[in-house]
């Protein structure tokens, strides 16, 4: 199994979303899940934000590309690349400013590619082409954007990733959100904490539990296999 886990905050070992992402794949292990980690870090690698020169790339037939154009996509590729080989993803981001820390926008700028993370079908629909993978969203939030808070109108940061992530295929994304960690006392902050590795406990259980019935289920159909040639 291998998991993409990417990062976003920009407060690098500050970092509430990056220290819940970290428990989260520590509790996977506990679980007994094994799995290699594809790691990248935005806000130190952080992909390039569009260009003329890149938008007209991108909608070129690719067999019409020049080589400039092909250089021009090629760390959009390879990004790409990364998540379509992928079986889970963990992207672990705090909220600025109600919405997506401006590296992690760039990076969904950069994956969201015809023909590559979605196609257009011949009866002229759109399907995302990630559709095997898991996917978990960390977030941490300053304010309480939970239902019934007055802020909870403000939070532009969930439906923008469930549209972005919506539209490539990933379409039951888990969102494990520790808020409120700024405008509050002590008290609610290390309580918004544990309740958010409590989630993410749960969350590393259900993963735990769906991998090891697609083994059995895996190893099923190859014995089956197996006794069908013989």
């Amino acid at each position: 199994m291998k998991i993409l886990h990417v990062d976003a905050s920009a407060k690098r070992e500050r970092s509430n979303s990056r220290a819940l992402s970290r428990f989260f794949l520590e509790r996977l292990r506990e679980q007994g899940v094994e799995f290699e980690v594809d790691y990248l870090d935005v806000s130190v690698d952080t992909p390039a934000h569009v260009t003329e020169a890149f938008a007209i790339a991108t909608y070129t037939p690719e067999h019409e590309r020049t080589e400039a154009m092909k250089a021009t996509l090629a760390p959009s590729d390879e990004l790409c690349r990364r998540l379509i080989e992928a079986d889970a993803f963990v992207f672990a981001m705090p909220m600025y400013n109600w919405s997506i820390p401006s590296a992690f926008k760039a990076y969904i700028d950069n994956i969201i590619r015809t023909n590559l993370t979605y196609v257009n079908t011949a009866d002229g629909r759109i399907e995302g082409v990630l559709t095997r993978q898991k996917a978990l969203f960390v977030t941490s939030r300053g304010a309480d954007l939970r239902a019934g808070s007055p802020y909870a109108s403000m939070d532009a940061l969930t439906p923008a990733l469930r549209a972005a992530f919506g539209f490539i295929g990933v379409n039951a994304p888990v969102f494990v959100d520790a808020q409120p960690l700024q405008f509050s006392d002590q008290a609610a902050r290390t309580e918004a904490l544990e309740r958010a590795r409590a989630e993410l406990t749960a969350v590393a259980a259900d993963w735990a539990s769906s991998f090891n019935a697609g083994m059995a289920n895996a190893a099923a159909i190859s014995t089956n296999r197996d006794d069908v040639v013989a």
